[in-house]
């Protein structure tokens, strides 16, 4: 199983891309503006797309990509989300006024869209890669994924802030080699990581602190706000020290 970063970061701008996941090469965990890099020929194997929450950075180029091979393909790309996050991209992104519904088109009984409920602790199996939805605590229904490979298992937060309930569930991970977790603000800014439900370097420590594991597993920051990057980096190996957390990067690619 293997994992490559197509976007990481909390905004645009130079090289700079959203939220988004390629596994093997039919896979998509998230969907935001790293997907645009992708060729149409890398776009007509995508079949199957995990979606962690509703947010722009997050799906901005799911209605791109089904605009984009739309004609080409014989066979539905599957979007994996929770009810509530599926109930918000209908009303509000695939509804004929921000973008057509790819759920209906080309026709009803073949549409190009289809949705598979998820739910909390409840495994979606693809051959032998897994998918398990985990706890997040953000400002919209969000979930995390614990992804498993044959040798080895990731667990990606999404977007979160403080959440008790994510951890015993990472705790009971045996074979957890790789964490990545989102630090969106630096600690100047905590207030506006609590009200917008993200993480600073200080909420991060507090958080990696519930790990239990020994030894721990490799531990990468995602979501840094543009232009803030290395202060709070800065603030996360001083303060962090002894989680070694690195900075995630595009194109970093993970084996489970």
């Amino acid at each position: 199983m293997r994992v490559k970063v197509l976007g990481c970061s909390g905004g645009i701008g130079g090289t700079l891309r959203t939220t988004s996941f390629l596994i093997d090469e039919d896979i998509l965990m998230d969907a935001g503006t790293g997907v645009g890099d992708l060729t149409i020929e890398q776009f007509l194997k995508i079949n199957h797309i995990f979606i962690t929450h509703s947010h722009l950075d997050h799906v901005a180029c799911i209605p791109l990509l089904a605009d984009s091979v739309l004609g080409f393909r014989d066979t539905p790309i599957t979007l994996y989300a929770t009810a509530e996050t599926w109930a918000i991209l209908k009303e509000h992104l695939f509804n004929w006024k921000i973008w057509p519904d790819f759920t209906v088109i080309p026709s009803e009984e073949h549409p190009l869209l289809v949705w598979h409920e998820i739910r909390l602790g409840e495994t979606v199996k693809l051959g032998e890669r897994s998918f398990t939805p985990l706890p997040a605590n953000h400002v919209v229904p969000t979930v995390g994924f614990h992804l498993e490979g044959p040798t080895a298992s990731m667990v990606f937060t999404a977007d979160t802030t403080t959440c008790d309930a994510l951890w015993p569930e990472v705790n009971r991970i045996a074979n957890l080699k790789y964490l990545i977790i989102e630090t969106a603000f630096s600690n100047e800014e905590i207030e506006l990581a609590k009200v917008s439900k993200h993480l600073c370097p200080a909420m991060l420590i507090e958080e990696l602190d519930k790990l239990e594991h020994s030894p721990l597993p490799r531990i990468y920051i995602t979501h840094l706000k543009p232009g803030e990057g290395e202060v709070i980096m800065r603030e996360v190996d001083r303060d962090a020290y002894r989680f070694n957390a690195r900075p995630l990067y595009n194109s970093h690619i993970f084996e489970l």
